[in-house]
């Protein structure tokens, strides 16, 4: 089977789109994401790979596009842990789960990166929303604005931008209307910068 490198190019966005945040983009996404001007020409490439046989969609349904699971689980693919929630808001304890999801390589994963699901709001407005599944690399240390995953008091993970300024971290939520998290080092563990 031939497909143009447009069509691979949007079946990998929409599988990666998927295994990220676990609902299909609109059309609107896919468009922005190409810079196609015309809703016209997503459809298009949709129907192609639709009629090869690599996606399923829903006629009249928004977000109902589903890669075919043969593509899906290509072996290029890097198997990456899924270890539960994570508070874009106050810290919660986290609780690893044991599943597994595998994303493209495009995506940056490698073995040491996990996947989180986020829980709240504070992340906003670097679109990181509640129910997003986050990429993160494994990391002790991270640059000033950098988006970790840190522990609090050795037990509540939260995500937020990471400054370390006077003697102090302070944890930046990116929703205008969340106070940020000041706190002494000693208190704030890195476990991971996000990557995706």
């Amino acid at each position: 089977m031939i497909i143009t490198k447009r069509q691979k190019e949007i079946l990998d966005f929409v599988n990666a789109f998927v295994a990220a945040k676990g609902y299909a983009p609109s059309i609107g996404e896919i468009k922005t994401q190409f810079g196609i001007n015309s809703p016209a020409t997503v459809h298009q490439h949709l129907k192609n790979l639709q009629e090869k046989g690599l996606i399923n969609r829903v006629p009249n349904r928004h977000r109902s596009i589903e890669v075919i699971p043969s593509y899906g689980a290509r072996p290029s693919g890097v198997a990456v842990p899924v270890l539960g929630a994570i508070a874009a808001g106050y810290p919660i304890e986290s609780y690893p789960d044991s599943d597994t999801m595998t994303l493209p390589e495009e995506m940056g994963a490698d073995e040491n990166c996990y996947l989180l699901r986020v829980r709240g709001d504070s992340m906003i407005n670097d679109h990181i929303c509640d129910g997003d599944m986050v990429l993160v690399r494994k990391a002790e240390f991270a640059k000033p604005g950098q988006t970790v995953v840190a522990l609090v008091d050795g037990r509540e993970a939260t995500l937020k931008r990471y400054y370390p300024e006077r003697g102090k971290i302070r944890l930046q939520p990116a929703n205008p209307t969340m106070e940020p998290m000041v706190l002494e080092p000693q208190r704030v563990r890195v476990q991971g910068t996000v990557v995706g």
